[in-house]
């Protein structure tokens, strides 16, 4: 089901025709959404709506409204982090420049809009509330995400309000929005909303742990940038929290250094000290305890097993743990 969800979601965008006066705005459009990906978002919204209505169709406009917000903040976020790929492919502000980025990705959020308001007319007073209401967390999340870089006390409660706002809750809101155009009830839309946040987090945490312990093969690219950017991550949290003195000492000194000829030296000692202080068990128990509390929200739907079973399923697969 989720690979025809996948293919619809792909048709739809492909069916848009992106490219038209002035090119120079639109043709970053149709190029960022060119990219791929594994259409998360927009396949959780067609995925609600027809576990509750026989007609997941209905909500593919909003589906799509929700993948191209998703791809507007990438530009933007490109543009700030600075950063030269975006799955394997150019960023938008390296293959044209940082204007064009940021118009075309303002473009996009008004596109996003616009797709939204074709959903189904009874419904789209509370889908508005909840796409705005989602839009300026995310911007809040980039924003503390922004705020946590030079900040070294950052804790962890914190980081996780961060990457809830930031990651978390669009994800949430695809599920709760599709839910509600096929008929859920609000317990029930409510519930799968819970579901994507807890699976929102763990997938980031488990994003956090790949980034240092995963396979580059498997991963899709270099172990270590995390920590070559001195990402306040999970990882980095909670090292500096329980690392000893030395230890601490040692993280402060590397976190310190800007010296991008270092940058191998500085990944091999920051892992080590991750290592010795058993920083990727932690993060692997934190990763597991949102994945079983995102699994658990389900109890919680009035749906059929079957129907619930596909979202475990979904779940076991976005994390992994389908192996």
């Amino acid at each position: 089901m989720i690979k025809q969800l996948q293919q619809q979601v792909e048709k739809a965008i492909a069916d848009i025709n992106w490219v038209q006066e002035p090119t120079g705005l639109y043709q970053p459009i149709d190029y960022v959404l060119s990219l791929g990906g594994k259409r998360i978002r927009p396949v959780l919204t067609l995925l609600a709506c027809k576990l509750f209505s026989d007609d997941e169709k209905q909500a593919l406009s909003t589906a799509l409204a929700v993948e191209v917000f998703h791809n507007f903040t990438l530009l933007h976020d490109d543009v700030m982090d600075r950063a030269d790929t975006r799955r394997g492919k150019p960023t938008v502000h390296k293959k044209w420049n940082d204007n064009t980025a940021i118009l075309s990705g303002d473009a996009m959020l008004i596109k996003a809009y616009q797709l939204l308001q074709q959903a189904p007319a009874d419904k789209l007073p509370v889908l508005l509330d909840l796409f705005s209401k989602t839009a300026i967390e995310v911007c809040e999340g980039q924003q503390y995400d922004v705020d946590f870089e030079n900040d070294l006390a950052v804790q962890l409660p914190q980081y996780i309000e961060m990457i809830r706002l930031k990651t978390a809750v669009l994800l949430a809101a695809a599920l709760k929005m599709g839910a509600i155009i096929g008929g859920a009830s609000l317990q029930d839309a409510n519930a799968l909303y819970d579901y994507g946040i807890n699976l929102g987090l763990a997938f980031q945490l488990r994003d956090d742990y790949l980034d240092s312990f995963g396979d580059p093969a498997v991963f899709g690219k270099k172990i270590g940038g995390d920590i070559c950017c001195n990402k306040k991550t999970f990882l980095m949290i909670t090292a500096l929290q329980t690392a000893s003195e030395e230890q601490r000492k040692e993280l402060l000194q590397w976190i310190g250094c800007t010296d991008t000829t270092c940058h191998e030296q500085k990944i091999k000692a920051v892992l080590k000290i991750y290592q010795d202080l058993q920083i990727d068990t932690r993060c692997e128990e934190a990763i597991r305890a949102y994945f079983e509390k995102s699994v658990g929200s389900l109890k919680n739907v009035q749906l059929a097993e079957n129907k619930k079973d596909i979202l475990v399923k979904f779940a076991n697969d976005l994390m992994g743990r389908n192996k």
